[in-house]
């Protein structure tokens, strides 16, 4: 067997990327209930969606199996279940998105000007998954749920100005880099990768 296209399957098939792959998939399924009004089962999904955003990252490390290709999947599905969520919104509750407006911009504005800013620069989709981003994330799905669910509005609204911080780290982490590169926590290591690269450079 020719041991590149071994390496090439291993690098596709393999647990983690089956999780991510398994995630990409609820997105038209978060659609089509969100178009049916079936919040219940929505909101279901929802929590479901995230459990496999955490396990595909736990297996990666836990199995050794951290991949490019994962990496991108994992933020592939992200973009994609979080487009879903904003769209299924306002199908399923506008008066709750005209209200909360602003807010609901600002999130939006968020988790799509870092992605504009990363194909501008490297022509792909960044995938630096930083520590600010999974807080934001987790916090943002927990507001989410507690804003639509009709109990508590506050949290959303802290929320989008979290969303925003970790918006600002990652564009600026865009900026710092002068190479593409995966699983960038925080600027900090950034830098310390734009140094390291410097360094290459001059030697």
């Amino acid at each position: 067997m020719n041991p590149e296209m071994n390496f090439y399957n291993r690098d596709i098939y393999n647990w983690p990327n089956l999780v991510s792959f398994i995630r990409m998939l609820l997105a038209p399924v978060l659609l089509v209930l969100a178009i049916n009004q079936q919040s219940m089962w929505f909101v279901l999904v929802v929590v479901f969606s995230e459990f496999t955003d955490v396990l595909d990252g736990y297996l990666a490390r836990r199995l050794d199996q951290i991949t490019a290709l994962g990496s991108h999947l994992d933020s592939w599905g992200d973009f994609l279940i979080y487009s879903v969520l904003a769209i299924s919104a306002w199908l399923m509750w506008p008066d709750i998105v005209r209200r909360e407006a602003v807010y609901f911009l600002l999130i939006v504005i968020s988790f799509t000007l870092p992605v504009l800013v990363g194909l501008v620069k490297f022509g792909t989709l960044t995938s630096y998954h930083t520590w600010g981003v999974k807080l934001a994330v987790a916090i943002t799905v927990i507001a989410y749920l507690l804003l639509f669910m009709q109990w508590l509005d506050w949290p959303f609204r802290f929320a989008a100005i979290f969303c925003l911080l970790a918006a600002v780290e990652q564009i600026a982490i865009t900026l710092v880099m002068t190479q593409q590169h995966e699983d960038v926590r925080t600027i900090w290591q950034a830098l310390q990768f734009k140094r390291l690269q410097k360094n290459q450079d001059l030697e």
